[in-house]
């Protein structure tokens, strides 16, 4: 992906010039178009009108910001304006213009409407740096800037009559059968033990795990952690999204015969947790029954413990990797970046912001451990490859400069994460041992700069640490990003991790990397994607169309896409913003309909429905995957392939969770899912 970005802005760029420009030198900004410059005060104030929906906003006035979306606006400090804008599809909605803490400076109050207007006025101070809605905050803000500091934006147009309606084309069409529909309120993963197919786990992030036979049937609580959990009601006034909760399940590589499996979960706080945060990141261990139905509640050890300082960015995914050692997905812990919460790192220009560090804290990263042995009086062992050992750093660190990792997942011996972005872009990096992904220096492929009343993308920015750290490494693109908005129409606001998709079932989506989105615009409108891998660049993408679906959409919100041991995916989806409910369900990706009815006859009742259908998933990889480097050039201890088994957690950043930080919601200050501004 690109090492750059250029300085303007476009406001309506290509589909085909975003995508050349990200594989070759720059990317333009596609949320924040277009500018305006304020003049200095007098009797009458400026006027600023827009007009928005939940998928951005609408620059109307003055002639700067006229059809851009998301428009940045230029002011001058001590300037008084008056911002007019207009409700244009009657949802909840307000305006809000925040600090670089997110701390709201002046608001309006809640309009919902269509065609209702409202007005702010305010006189420009050098504190503001961003307006929002508060009810669709990843996909309805706007930069601003001041004109003695910044650069301005301009706007570019170009003929682009030829080019799909959608950022993605339209590709594959599958269908989706509903294989569970009720008793879950927020679906974040589907597990599966080594060598079972007739049963699987779902973890919901209320903090319940419940058992299913491989139809669906049963839903008894296998686990239930609820009395550990955080408060879910104990949050800031204006959100209604928690990244919290029951995150993470992986049964151990030799669950047959030790019994155990680990499960990753948000507890209250604990010894050693710093008075001003809100959580403890926990990994247990736990035993199940003899008759393999119930966890033995008595028999948690708590092997890892990480405190978190904000309810957002948490992460979650664990998955035990080819070499048999725990992965561990962990967020940067939300916060403004320059929250005193984080510490300062390298890169001065965003001061400071889990990700970079490696050396005071876990977070921002993904881990790696060996939950079998011992290293002092840690619970668990380090792996004496793990890049750091004998180096400056945490040793646990396997990979680092992630925001929001959500979710992880191995295909092969290939780990691949979805890392849900900033303000502007998601994005899939495939992820290889002591590699930095970039953030807070980088969002995708672009340079990312924090710097108040300015906008955040940059031409100039760093493609390597500076030779004192860790020898200049390279911050490492991804293989596939995405805008939140194109053409003033939503692609997505929070990246949900995926799998490489290896069976015959559903033929068009062999070989390719299947993920989605929690949602196109903040309404219930998730998406699946199906990406084609390439040796050393950047994937293809399309857009899977649902055939018995409305619009050929999900329908809902998409929280997971996970994968069980005969290699079929399944898409987890919930109705509600935010842990509320029981809306959650599970689907079952299959063919479309035709090719479903041929399949029909060979189904039989004791495995999942695809699995006589399709071949038995191979340990050959794709030939993608020679390209990148292996998890570890360690074997299975059981000398046994277990290419069938999920590769881990396919849970998220909001809540869209947690990853997936969901942003729109109709209730008041709805949250930042997944995908959310830093918190």
């Amino acid at each position: 992906m690109t090492n750059g970005i250029h300085d303007t802005d476009p406001a309506a760029p290509s589909r085909r010039r975003f995508l050349a420009a990200t594989a070759a030198a720059g990317v333009t900004g596609l949320a924040g178009v277009g500018s305006f410059t304020g003049v200095q005060a007098q009797s009458q104030p400026q006027e600023i009108s827009l007009g928005g929906e939940t998928t951005g906003w609408v620059g109307r006035e003055p002639s700067g910001i006229q059809g851009t979306i998301n428009p940045t606006l230029e002011l001058e400090i001590g300037t008084t304006y008056r911002l007019t804008w207009k409700n244009i599809d009657g949802a909840q909605h307000n305006v809000a213009l925040l600090d670089g803490e997110d701390a709201v400076l002046q608001r309006t109050e809640y309009m919902s409407n269509e065609g209702e207007t409202q007005t702010l006025e305010f006189t420009a101070t050098e504190a503001m740096d961003e307006y929002v809605c508060q009810a669709h905050l990843n996909s309805m803000r706007g930069d601003i800037t001041f004109s003695n500091g910044g650069a301005k934006t301009e706007t570019t147009t170009e003929d682009e009559s030829d080019e799909p309606k959608g950022f993605f084309p339209t590709g594959p069409s599958i269908r989706t059968d509903t294989v569970v529909d009720g008793d879950l309120t927020a679906p974040l993963g589907l597990e599966v033990p080594p060598g079972e197919r007739g049963e699987f786990f779902i973890i919901d992030q209320i903090g319940v795990i419940r058992r299913y036979g491989a139809d669906g049937s049963g839903g008894d609580v296998f686990l239930d952690v609820r009395d550990q959990l955080i408060d879910f009601d104990n949050l800031p006034e204006i959100k209604t999204i928690d990244e919290r909760g029951l995150l993470g399940l992986a049964f151990h590589p030799n669950f047959q015969e030790n019994s155990k499996f680990y499960v990753h979960y948000s507890a209250k706080s604990r010894p050693g947790t710093p008075e001003n945060f809100t959580h403890t990141q926990v990994i247990s261990e736990f035993e199940i029954n003899e008759e393999g139905t119930k966890a033995l509640p008595d028999t948690e050890r708590t092997v890892l413990e990480i405190p978190s300082p904000y309810y957002t960015h948490n992460g979650g995914a664990i998955v035990f990797g080819p070499d048999d050692y725990l992965y561990i997905g962990i967020g940067n812990g939300g916060g403004a970046l320059k929250s005193s919460k984080q510490p300062n790192d390298w890169y001065g220009a965003n001061l400071g912001g889990n990700g970079q560090d490696i050396e005071e804290n876990l977070m921002g990263s993904i881990l790696r451990i060996d939950v079998d042995g011992r290293d002092g009086d840690k619970a668990y062992g380090i792996p004496e490859d793990n890049p750091l050992v004998g180096k400056a750093g945490l040793d646990e660190h396997y990979a680092w400069g992630f925001r929001n990792p959500w979710r992880i997942g191995f295909s092969g011996e290939t780990l691949i994460a979805a890392d849900v972005g900033q303000r502007r872009y998601e994005e899939i990096d495939v992820v290889r041992k002591g590699g930095n992904y970039g953030w807070n220096v980088r969002e995708g492929g672009q340079c990312f700069v924090a710097t108040k009343g300015a906008d955040p993308y940059r031409s100039q920015c760093p493609t390597n640490t500076p030779a004192n750290v860790r020898g200049g490494e390279p911050l490492i693109d991804p293989v596939i990003q995405y805008p939140h908005t194109y053409e003033t129409k939503g692609v997505g606001v929070a990246v949900i991790g995926g799998y490489i998709y290896e069976n015959a079932t559903i033929p068009d989506l062999q070989g390719k990397y299947v993920f989605g989105d929690y949602s196109k615009d903040g309404k219930p409108r998730g998406s699946l994607f199906a990406a084609t891998p390439v040796e050393g660049d950047s994937w293809s993408v399309e857009e899977v169309s649902i055939a018995n679906g409305e619009n050929g959409e999900l329908g809902a919100y998409l929280l997971c896409v996970a994968r069980d041991n005969d290699g079929e995916l399944y898409a987890l989806t919930t109705d509600n913003l935010g842990v509320k409910g029981e809306t959650g369900a599970v689907h079952r990706l299959r063919p479309p309909e035709a090719e479903a009815r041929e399949t029909a006859s060979t189904e039989t009742p004791a495995r999942p429905p695809t699995a006589t259908a399709t071949p038995e998933p191979t340990s050959t990889p794709p030939a993608t995957r020679t390209a990148t480097e292996t998890a570890s050039e360690t074997t299975n201890s059981t000398g046994t392939a277990r290419s069938g088994e999920s590769g881990g957690i396919v849970s998220g950043d909001g809540p869209g969770f947690g990853i997936l930080a969901g942003l729109a919601g109709l209730a008041l200050g709805a949250a930042r899912l997944l995908g959310g501004e830093e918190q």
